[in-house]
């Protein structure tokens, strides 16, 4: 499977967990069902959005002609979790949720329309299909390493991919060291 596929597998789940979520009513209580959509819209998009980054995003930054498009994509993924955490925050606290998911659907929905019909094409005019396979078992197994972090453990990770690759792979190997 070539890295653009498994992108679009969860670029597919996020937006429907978050249709559903845009029709549960709003209440002023907390709401079960709330809670656990928002959960996995979490668990769903920041692992997606960690491993992306480290794998493909990085991959199209160290090529000049793809430097712009790879950064543009890290300031929307900032961008649409800063309106996450404001979700979850909003659902924990009762407070008004539903303006803050619709923005956090719309922001995501651009991004993807951007990612799928521009990045997609620019990266498969600079890699080989067997370099976006590649990259999907990359991506496959960074996510599942993601996956097991908390909140500050994915904020890190997010700091880590925007440093240069030989930085952010020297301190990758060094915390895989200090976790074995």
């Amino acid at each position: 499977m070539l890295i653009y596929d498994a992108l679009r597998k969860d670029h597919d789940e996020v937006k429907e967990l978050l249709a559903r979520l845009i029709e549960l009513e709003e209440t002023q209580t907390a709401s079960p069902q709330r809670t656990k959509l928002i959960e996995q819209i979490v668990e769903t998009l920041i692992p997606h959005a960690r491993a992306e980054e480290a794998v493909l995003y990085n991959s199209l930054r160290m090529l000049k002609d793809s430097k712009d498009d790879a950064m543009h994509a890290y300031r929307e993924h900032m961008e649409a979790e800063a309106l996450l955490r404001v979700l979850q925050v909003q659902d924990k606290a009762n407070m008004a949720w539903k303006t803050t998911a619709r923005k956090l659907q719309s922001s995501l929905e651009h991004h993807i329309q951007e990612e799928e019909n521009h990045l997609f094409m620019v990266a498969q005019g600079l890699f080989t299909d067997e370099e976006a396979e590649a990259m999907t078992d990359e991506f496959n197994d960074m996510k599942m390493e993601v996956s097991e972090k908390g909140f500050m453990g994915t904020t890190l990770d997010m700091i880590t991919n925007l440093m240069p690759p030989a930085m952010s792979d020297a301190l990758r190997s060094n915390n895989n060291r200090h976790v074995q």
